[in-house]
């Protein structure tokens, strides 16, 4: 679904159309729940620190979340970045969905398209 915001000419030199790309499929709060719950016995597998986000750091966190679709990652405390501002701008680089961030821990999930492992609780509601 994208959604499309027109300047008016009056505000630029020409026209433009923003658009932005919102993932049609959602997660809804049950299946945030039931990841937040995989998550809470996971370590982190990266840490974010005075460099704070590099694109080596980018690619590997969207190569961790193709193998394992939810991972956690830490941002230490030399790291001079609000939590929750990297967590969106990672989400937005790799395409995944943000969980949550608790203090300065931050859970990604990505539906992995050759390795499907976590199976989400579909939706009740769907009449």
């Amino acid at each position: 679904m994208e959604y499309r915001r027109e300047i008016p000419s009056e505000c630029m030199a020409m026209n433009l159309i923003i658009i932005n790309n919102r993932k049609e499929n959602m997660m809804t709060t049950k299946q945030r729940a039931y990841l937040k719950g995989l998550a809470m016995n996971m370590e982190p597998i990266y840490q974010i620190g005075k460099s704070s986000l590099t694109p080596e750091i980018t690619e590997g966190i969207s190569e961790a979340l193709e193998a394992r679709e939810l991972i956690k990652i830490s941002v230490l405390k030399n790291c001079s970045d609000d939590p929750g501002e990297l967590a969106h701008v990672i989400s937005e680089r790799t395409h995944s969905e943000l969980v949550q961030v608790i203090g300065k821990k931050i859970v990604l999930y990505r539906e992995s398209k050759d390795k499907k492992r976590i199976v989400l609780p579909e939706d009740k509601k769907s009449k």
